[in-house]
């Protein structure tokens, strides 16, 4: 016999000096009607291979059969049913080998397998059972919360409307205020390049130097405010525009051995405001037949062939400024 390994698997061949053995002889007649009984023949032991002889016929003490008999056997052998025969039960066989090693193979995947997925399992449950904890507290936190978080939704919005409207009264207040201011400071000048090394400047002084510089009749009632170059006259609005008309007129006003200019006290904002339409007004002076004049607090007054404009933005001045220069 000859042994083929393969993986897992270990088939035997017989040769056919073996498959003699497996196919029974034909029964003899039994012609006396007795029953007797045919011992299966024993397998021989394995000779040594002996040269090939001349002669057609075979010793039949070797063999134990008549030549005729083993000529009738090795044609089964290699007869095609018998082949068949063979393969189908060599199949038959493998198929079971790899059919149990198959079986086998896949319930030891399917037990580690399930092992595997019960550890995964209960790792999941853990975790679910913690974030369903979490969740849990947080949806408590969440309801404590929702109450007051609605009052104060309603507050804030209660609140952007009081903060509306307070906005806009404070926004007409200040301009109220800035207007009042304005208004306080139009009888004000502002002096600037006075000397003090002299004497100490009072009312009296500015008065009398005003006087000397406008060749004015009276003294000017004088009401020293602060004595950073700004000084405020309040008892005559007549005296205040005409000086401010006599500083604008002599451009420069000479003290002595001093020069002083003399502007309007506007406040800041209110100075800011006027200063903004410098460029629109240096466009105007270069337009042929027009009048113009910047009124109290920051209103640009414009006329020309009768018509009359006010303008209170600077942009809007200058586009109108760029029409009268195109036509």
């Amino acid at each position: 016999n000859l042994d083929v390994n393969t993986p897992k698997l270990q088939l035997r061949v017989w040769t056919l000096s073996h498959i003699d053995y497996i196919i029974m002889p034909p029964k003899p007649k039994n012609t006396n009607n007795s029953t007797t009984t045919i011992a299966r023949p024993s397998p021989l032991p394995a000779s040594p291979p002996q040269p090939a002889k001349t002669d057609t016929t075979r010793d039949t003490a070797t063999t134990g059969r008549p030549p005729s008999e083993e000529v009738s056997i090795a044609r089964n052998v290699y007869s095609p049913d018998f082949k068949a025969e063979l393969l189908t039960a060599l199949r038959a066989e493998m198929v079971e080998i790899f059919k149990t090693e198959l079986e086998t193979a896949l319930t030891n995947n399917l037990t580690q397998i399930k092992s595997e997925l019960h550890g995964v399992k209960t790792e999941l449950s853990a975790s679910i059972a913690a974030i369903r904890s979490e969740v849990d507290t947080l949806r408590a936190t969440v309801a404590d919360m929702e109450g007051p978080l609605s009052s104060c939704t309603d507050d804030v919005v209660s609140l952007k409307g009081n903060l509306a409207k307070l906005s806009a009264q404070v926004l007409a207040l200040d301009r109220k205020c800035e207007d009042l201011e304005s208004r306080s400071r139009r009888n004000n000048i502002r002096i600037i390049g006075l000397p003090e090394e002299r004497k100490p400047i009072t009312a009296d002084t500015i008065s009398t130097l005003l006087r000397e510089a406008f060749n004015l009749e009276k003294k000017p009632v004088v009401d020293l405010y602060k004595q950073t170059d700004l000084y405020k006259q309040t008892r005559s609005p007549v005296n205040c525009a005409d000086i401010l008309r006599r500083a604008r007129t002599q451009q420069r006003v000479t003290v002595g051995d001093s020069t002083i200019s003399i502007f309007p006290d506007f406040t800041a904002q209110t100075g800011k405001a006027r200063a903004a339409f410098n460029d629109v007004r240096r466009q105007l002076r270069e337009v042929p037949d027009i009048r113009f004049g910047l009124l109290h607090p920051a209103r640009l007054r414009i006329t020309r062939g009768g018509v009359t404009k006010e303008f209170t933005s600077p942009m809007e001045a200058s586009a109108f400024v760029k029409t009268l220069e195109t036509k």
